[in-house]
């Protein structure tokens, strides 16, 4: 089946942790099984019109990270956060909608050349840091 058949195109998205500054080996294994699959299933699939991608969050502001400040932090949330924030090279942590943008983008039409590849949104965490 070549791309010319296939009027709609499927995306894969996978999703892991960018991984810089984490201690735990598990999200570095789990990060690498995330690549691997998406590497596999992105080759697999060319002839099928399938692209697959990852997307590699950074730290992103959600109401688990209040959460987990608040019950492990108490008095010192605004101190933390600050701390959390400033961790990341561009200053603050990423917002939910950031991640939601790019993995639409990689499902338009405009990234429809783009297949294989690690996306980090994670305001510069591992290029940078």
């Amino acid at each position: 089946m070549n791309q010319s058949n296939l009027q709609n195109p499927i995306d894969v998205i996978t999703g892991g942790a960018s991984g810089i500054g984490l201690a735990s080996a598990r999200l570095f294994a789990r990060g690498g099984a995330v690549l691997s699959m998406t590497y596999s299933v992105a080759k697999d699939f060319l002839a099928h019109v399938v692209r697959c991608n990852a997307l590699l969050p950074g730290r992103v502001h959600t109401p688990f990270v209040d959460g987990f400040i608040a019950k492990n932090y108490a008095g010192r949330e605004a101190e933390m956060f600050e701390k959390l924030s400033l961790a990341q090279p561009i200053g603050r942590m990423g917002q939910p909608d950031e991640i939601a943008a790019a993995a639409l983008f990689l499902c338009a039409d405009e990234a429809s050349f783009i297949t294989g590849t690690a996306l980090a949104v994670d305001g510069g965490t591992l290029t940078l840091r």
